[in-house]
């Protein structure tokens, strides 16, 4: 863990590049309007503190001695803590890829242990295997040369790990085009993707082939919410991007994403982001001054 935290010292306060496809690295107080987000299908490892996602209305905690895997896109909120000693925050992550997943299945046994929460997202127990990939693949950073060759190698072996591991289930089966997991991710992205028109639930479940009441049922299962709430929550944060960075005014931002009352859409956003989104803009924009001056 340490050669790890070396390894990372890096980072910056937002999502760092580090030269190796699908692999970031952050480091210490991320402002909170930023870990409100969608988050990419990912593996994220904790080097340092401790961080708490909330999606829909579970919560998970997670520090070095555990990692996270979330397995399609969701809209979360995250908080991230220093260790105990007062040292930032420091962590790793890798972006899925479900064709490289799919490879692998082909060295693992058919069956993979499940849970009865079939959820998209968990925590589990970081063991040192997974800890000794990761080292390979950030050893690379300073090995350039080496990483077309060799970043390809360590990011199967990071896989693998997980794959043995408890949440092994999720990475099979979003690479499974026929799974209750892929389905529901192939609904995701529509939703993602038409998340400003008129959802209808029974064409959603149509085009995935379950039926209405078995698509409600998985999509809950995986996402902690429902369609209608997952569909609210892109929504609301593609609502929070166009004040902030296009600056828009609360009622255009309201019909752009979706809303036909602007009233519903400020109740619903202060609601969500704890203060009306006029306000609630100026306050981010006011926090983000000081960090562009200094650019």
């Amino acid at each position: 863990m340490n050669e790890l935290r070396q390894l990372a010292a890096g980072a910056e306060n937002r999502r760092t590049e580090t030269g190796i496809a699908r692999v970031a690295m952050v480091q210490g107080e991320i402002p909170q309007h930023q870990l409100a987000a969608v988050y990419d299908p990912m593996v994220n490892l904790i080097l340092r503190g401790s961080k708490s996602m909330t999606v829909g209305g579970s919560t998970l905690h997670y520090d070095p001695a555990t990692y996270f895997v979330m397995s399609v896109d969701l809209p979360a909120a995250g908080t991230v803590h220093p260790d105990a000693q007062g040292n930032p925050y420091l962590a790793v992550s890798l972006t899925l890829d479900p064709g490289i997943i799919v490879k692998l299945l082909g060295d693992l046994p058919d069956h993979i242990g499940r849970p009865k929460n079939s959820a998209g997202f968990s925590v589990a127990s970081v063991t040192p295997e997974l800890l000794d990939a990761w080292i390979r693949m950030l050893r690379l950073m300073g090995q350039p040369a080496d990483i077309a060759a060799l970043a390809p190698v360590y990011e199967r072996e990071i896989l693998y790990r997980v794959l043995q591991g408890p949440m092994g289930w999720m990475l099979r089966d979003i690479a499974l085009p026929d799974s209750a997991l892929a389905r529901v991710n192939a609904a995701i992205q529509r939703i993602r993707r038409d998340y400003a028109q008129a959802l209808r639930i029974e064409d959603l479940a149509d085009g995935v082939a379950m039926s209405v009441s078995a698509f409600h049922r998985h999509f809950k299962a995986v996402t902690a919410m429902s369609p209608l709430q997952y569909q609210k929550q892109i929504r609301l944060l593609q609502a929070r991007t166009l004040l902030v960075a296009a600056r828009y005014n609360v009622s255009a931002a309201a019909h752009e994403v979706g809303y036909e009352s602007a009233t519903q859409f400020s109740r619903e956003y202060a609601r969500e982001f704890g203060s009306p989104p006029g306000r609630d803009a100026e306050r981010i924009v006011r926090e983000m001054r000081p960090v562009q001056g200094t650019a």
